[in-house]
Formats: C-alpha cells, structure tokens, sequence
C-alpha cells in the first residue's frame, strides 16, 4: 500500500499505509490523525480537510482538480496557498507513495 505522510502543525509526523483508491482525507479519518476534520464526509462540501502539499510533490499531485474544490478552497479557516488542496480530493495512486502533507494550525 502506498505511504501517506501526515505532518501536523506542531510538526507531528505520522505515516500511514493507504489502501490504493483511497482519499488521504479517509486516511487520516480512519487512522485518528488529528487536524484533518472531514465534517462533510468528502462531499467536497465543508473544506474542512484542507492541507499544504509538501513542495517536493506539488508537481506530481497538481492543483485543484475541479472548480468545485477551488470554491471550496475559498472556505478554509486557515490561509489559502499555492499549494493548498481538499484532501478529499487526493486519491491514493501508488505514483503517491510517500506522500507528504501538511495540516494548518485550523479546519474551523
């Protein structure tokens, strides 16, 4: 399975295995990482999953993939960065092996 990495604001680490086709928003749901709420499920409806991809993988996740999550991205509690994404929008590919995201000090 693919590794995601969580890095919380206080700079926490926590690395998970993601079972492939899996969104790294359910990942951190399913496995208590603290800073990543999902209050809408991934519906794409809340933004209360946003995270900073690491720079090393900006490139290979991309951007926004609809405008739906750059709406959505006008939401969020914290600031909006170019490298700011809805991790219910990340699926888990094994190309994402090692993964590192960032959590922001707030979802609310």
């Amino acid at each position: 399975m693919p590794k995601v990495i969580y890095i919380a604001h206080d700079g926490a680490r926590t690395e998970l295995d993601i079972a492939e086709g899996e969104n790294v928003m359910h990942g951190a749901l399913y496995n208590g990482v603290e800073g990543i709420v999902g209050e809408c499920g991934g519906a794409l409806a809340c933004a209360t999953c946003h995270c900073y991809i690491d720079e090393a993988w900006t490139e290979k996740v991309g951007g926004p993939g609809s405008q739906a999550e750059l709406d959505m991205l006008e939401n969020t509690a914290a600031e909006v960065k170019p490298n700011s994404r809805l991790t219910c929008q990340i699926a888990v590919t094994p190309e994402l092996d090692g993964l590192v995201v960032h959590m922001p000090e707030a979802q609310y």
